[in-house]
């Protein structure tokens, strides 16, 4: 987007307050005519002062004068209390649009795909919106506090004063578009250099949240100074990339200062030399002459402005990008809220790719009926977590079609979809709240009965009740106040208190102990009794209970059997268990 349809878009924000707005603009069309009026009013009471003194004292009585100076005194006490309300009205449309512009910005980027997420950073998407609504705000208050009124006095009032004595005014608007022809030129030069500006202001942003994110990484590793340099290179040349900028805009700064002297000194000049001509009078000169110096002061302002929309517009530009991003997932127009599913699953001849060019799952078929438990297996990147991340739509088959309870998942809405699966992921992500908030991201209507008896399923009563506030305790980012295995059980609790038909268990038990991996074991074989349940397992042992094990290769099913027929078929799976020192016999000693 150009700088002036980044402009335009950020007033367009302003629809849903469109009323507020218009009164605003009018308000601002207003005052800068009272403005105007000002100086107009100014010159005739000079003319008339200067007249009468040509004449003597006595031409020239208070009732001759007082109209045209309460006339004048009135219109600059209603530019003093205009400017006023105008300002803040401005201040409360500014703060509210602004809020609203960051509400929908997180709305939105909370209902974009996993997909999205995996390949930005969320400090950055952090820093976008915050930026970016921040650039909104500037640009809205800028504008309805001051650059309205500015446009309207350059392109409608100073044409009209052409009707006044069209000869200064000539002048006055030959000034004002000099002035505009070098400010233009500057921006021209700038543009480019400002857009590297913004560049290597978002690297900085996302080098310093990647390293604050990871201090345990960086003091274990002694990287502190490693991490300090490079953070200081990014500087450096965020340096070197707004110094010449910096040294534009201030070229800017003393060519408006120059311009407001010497269009003064011009106006005087040339109307001095048109009174003694007969062609204007003392008044006219001194109303030109304020006028030169309002108008140049509107021009100050309105190149301040520009110079800070050219700053914000790489900003802008990304927060409007992220927000004109697509979700490649979405309900279909005639998509379904089913309520409770029974959880018949089915995959029909699934393939997927994330780049069109290798399959990371090629024609996947396999049901698993309502109650069932079924394991996935295999090498890192053979398609386990692809293929269940299919299951809840974190993006589309290109091939085939996954059905529960008969109906094509696409035709269900994300919401009911998701609602009707449970998911444990690898990694806990947890929330920087409470233990208690944390679980009622699962069920938030979840009474305290629910609560207990999730936490006793998951074997995780016994941390929680050592907690100094118990389930009010906050837990700190990603739940870094807790030791793995413990953000493990919560994190399962979560899972288990959505009492979902359908539970996914990718490596659900990857952070716990030998001990209390048994626990989980048990505590995960009763709770999961009566959902369809897909474990994503590497430790074989795990899923020695399930009713079938799928091994993948290469995102494709090449076994498919129980623990045992498996191992007994001496293929691919009797492999793996034995690269893991499974015989049978210490399968089923692990299972009891």
């Amino acid at each position: 987007m150009s700088v002036f349809s980044v402009y335009l878009r950020v007033l367009g924000q302003l629809r849903p307050k469109a009323r507020l707005a218009y009164i605003l603009v009018i308000a601002n069309l207003v005052l800068a005519g009272a403005q105007f009026a000002e100086p107009i009013l100014f010159g005739r009471i000079i003319d008339l002062m200067s007249g009468a003194q040509a004449h003597g004292a006595a031409a020239l009585t208070w009732g001759e004068l007082l109209p045209t100076v309460a006339a004048w005194a009135g219109f600059g006490l209603f530019s003093i209390f205009a400017s006023m309300a105008v300002g803040l009205n401005a201040d409360r449309l500014a703060h509210r649009s602004r809020l609203d512009a960051m509400a929908e910005y997180f709305d939105h980027v909370l209902d974009l795909p996993l997909s999205f997420h995996s390949n930005v950073h969320s400090g950055r998407l952090l820093q976008s919106m915050l930026e970016g609504a921040g650039a909104m705000f500037g640009l809205w208050l800028s504008f309805f506090r001051e650059n309205c009124a500015s446009f309207f006095a350059l392109f409608l009032l100073l044409p009209a004063t052409l009707l006044y004595n069209w000869r200064l005014a000539s002048l006055l608007i030959v000034m004002v578009a000099l002035f505009y022809l070098v400010t233009t030129w500057v921006l021209r030069r700038t543009d480019a250099l400002q857009a590297a500006v913004e560049t290597y202001n978002a690297a900085l942003a996302s080098r310093a949240s990647d390293a604050l994110g990871n201090v345990p990484v960086v003091q274990s590793f002694t990287r502190v100074q490693s991490e300090s340099l490079a953070l200081r290179g990014i500087i450096d040349d965020l340096l070197a990339a707004q110094l010449p900028v910096l040294s534009w805009w201030a070229l800017v700064v003393v060519a408006s200062r120059a311009s407001a002297t010497i269009t003064v000194l011009a106006i005087f000049l040339l109307g001095a030399w048109l009174h003694m001509q007969g062609q204007a009078s003392v008044g006219e000169i001194v109303t030109f002459i304020n006028f030169a110096t309002m108008l140049i002061g509107r021009l100050e302002q309105t190149v301040g402005f520009v110079n800070f929309l050219f700053q914000q517009s790489a900003k802008l530009r990304e927060f409007y990008a992220i927000l004109d991003t697509h979700p490649a997932i979405d309900d279909r127009p005639e998509a379904k809220d089913p309520g409770r599913l029974d959880g018949a699953v089915a995959f029909e001849n699934v393939s997927y790719s994330y780049d069109g060019k290798r399959m990371a799952v090629r024609r996947v078929s396999f049901s698993a009926r309502p109650g069932e438990t079924v394991a996935l297996v295999g090498a890192t990147g053979s398609g386990k977590s692809t293929t269940l991340g299919l299951l809840h739509r974190v993006f589309d088959p290109i091939e085939g079609a996954i059905t529960i309870d008969g109906v094509d998942i696409r035709d269900l809405t994300l919401a009911s979809l998701r609602r009707n699966i449970g998911v444990v992921f690898q990694e806990p992500m947890l929330f920087a709240r409470s233990i208690e908030e944390n679980l009622r991201i699962g069920k938030p209507d979840a009474t305290q009965v629910e609560i207990d008896a999730a936490l006793e399923l998951a074997q995780a009563t016994g941390f929680v009740v050592r907690q100094s506030e118990g389930v009010l305790t906050n837990i700190g980012e990603r739940g870094r106040g807790l030791s793995g295995g413990e953000r493990q059980r919560l994190s399962i609790a979560r899972a288990l208190l959505k009492d979902p038909p359908i539970m996914v268990l990718d490596e659900a038990t990857s952070a716990l102990d030998a001990t209390t991996e048994k626990q989980i074991q048990k505590a995960l074989e009763a709770a999961t009794r009566g959902r369809t349940t897909f474990v994503i397992a590497h430790r074989l042992a795990t899923v020695r209970s399930a009713d079938r094990i799928l091994v993948f290769e290469n995102g494709e099913i090449v076994e498919s059997g129980s623990f045992d027929e498996l191992v007994k078929k001496g293929g691919r799976f009797a492999t793996l268990a034995a690269a893991q020192s499974l015989t049978p016999e210490a399968a089923e000693s692990y299972g009891h």
